[in-house]
């Protein structure tokens, strides 16, 4: 039987592999990128909808990411650092670029993995922020 938290992380996982694609420029014709929901894909991994996770300031974010059970850390930093790296490029909002940044910088951190992707994304992010 699958458990609440392990629902919430295949979401959060299908989520970061949706935005990466669309990042990429390579989405693929599933129903998931086509009509991917914002709100409603946070409603049901933060029980509010994106306009609410996107008003939070970084620091809200992060507290409430530390109440998750700690392994679990790197996998929602990857979702938002690509939930708003997508948003921040497509709306062309520094605020949410600036949060990208924050996210990935702590997804680095906390995964201990070396992805240039992600790398490029914070030097690009922070050549747009300066």
């Amino acid at each position: 039987m699958i458990t609440d938290k392990e629902f919430t992380l295949r979401l959060i996982r299908q989520l970061s592999q949706a935005l990466e694609k669309l990042i990429l420029d390579k989405p693929e014709e599933s129903l998931m990128q086509k009509d991917l929901d914002f709100d409603s894909l946070m409603r049901d991994i933060f029980k509010m909808n994106f306009s609410e996770v996107s008003s939070k300031t970084k620091e809200e974010l992060i507290e409430m990411i530390n109440e998750r059970q700690e392994r679990d850390h790197k996998d929602y930093y990857e979702m938002l650092g690509n939930l708003f790296y997508f948003k921040g490029k497509t709306e062309s909002n520094n605020d949410f670029l600036d949060k990208a940044r924050t996210f990935y910088e702590r997804y680095l951190q906390t995964s201990g993995i070396f992805a240039l992707p992600v790398i490029n994304r914070i030097s690009e992010i922070k050549k747009a922020l300066d």
